[in-house]
């Protein structure tokens, strides 16, 4: 088959993915049910759904099985924008008591979880267990993509400026110290001078992917670092304000 027809049949290639329709159908009628968003949040939480429909229904999810490249793009889609885009779109109300969801959201145990499971999908022996039982792909690999990413920025990217459970500085100290392991796993694959996943890719598809987690992981952790920068900023502005209006306060007593 020539190139440019295999190049076709990939982007003619589309999925129903009922599996992940009905998830992402359930998670918005829960959102939209509930009140208390803004604006500006729904925008956010839309666009986080809708990120998850173009690489799951499209091309992109419908050939991730057969194309490491693809797999990465579906990859690096949901972990570093569906994610966050999710968590902006939380209204600010929002803020389970439940102890397994503080459990699963600690600053520490959600970023192990998270460089774990990116990691872990990736190294040779769950990689192939993956490829070769496609039901853990469908059932397992895409809804952790979507959970894990959503319980690691809760608190990174917090819509609140007060009451934090983790300071901004901390939440750009995470931010920052995350794009260590993914760019070294995505390095890792593409200096790769051999097959990782028993040839199921060809050697520049796997490279492929790995320059894309490399390289699109660091371009996109810089926005949310940057994000980060900015509530580092209005959170230090706010504080002076109340350091300035206790000042005026006691001078008016005196």
């Amino acid at each position: 088959m020539r190139a440019h027809d295999i190049q076709r049949n990939i982007w003619s290639s589309w999925q129903i993915a009922p599996e992940i329709l009905i998830l992402v159908a359930f998670i918005a009628f829960q959102y939209f049910r509930a009140h208390g968003s803004s604006r500006i949040q729904r925008t956010y939480f839309l666009a986080g759904l809708a990120s998850i429909l173009a690489v799951v229904i499209t091309p992109v999810g419908a050939r991730a099985m057969d194309y490491f490249s693809l797999h990465m793009v579906q990859h690096i889609t949901l972990m570093m924008i569906t994610g966050p885009l999710l968590v902006l779109g939380t209204p600010d109300s929002f803020n389970p008591k439940n102890t397994l969801f503080k459990y699963a959201t600690h600053p520490v145990i959600s970023w192990v979880t998270y460089a774990a499971l990116m990691i872990g999908v990736h190294l040779p022996a769950p990689h192939n267990f993956i490829m070769e039982h496609p039901w853990t792909h469908t059932y397992i690999e895409v809804p952790l993509y979507i959970l894990i990413p959503y319980l690691f920025y809760f608190n990174l990217l917090d819509r609140k400026l007060e009451n934090r459970r983790i300071s901004p500085a901390l939440s750009v100290i995470s931010l920052f110290l995350m794009m260590v392991p993914e760019t070294l796993t995505g390095f890792s694959i593409y200096v790769s001078h051999g097959s990782l996943y028993n040839d199921m890719y060809s050697i520049n598809d796997q490279r492929r992917g790995g320059s894309l987690m490399w390289s699109g992981a660091m371009i996109i952790d810089t926005i949310w670092l940057a994000f980060a920068v900015y509530h580092w900023i209005k959170s230090e502005e706010l504080q002076s304000k109340i350091v300035d209006a206790q000042i005026a306060a006691e001078k008016n007593r005196r």
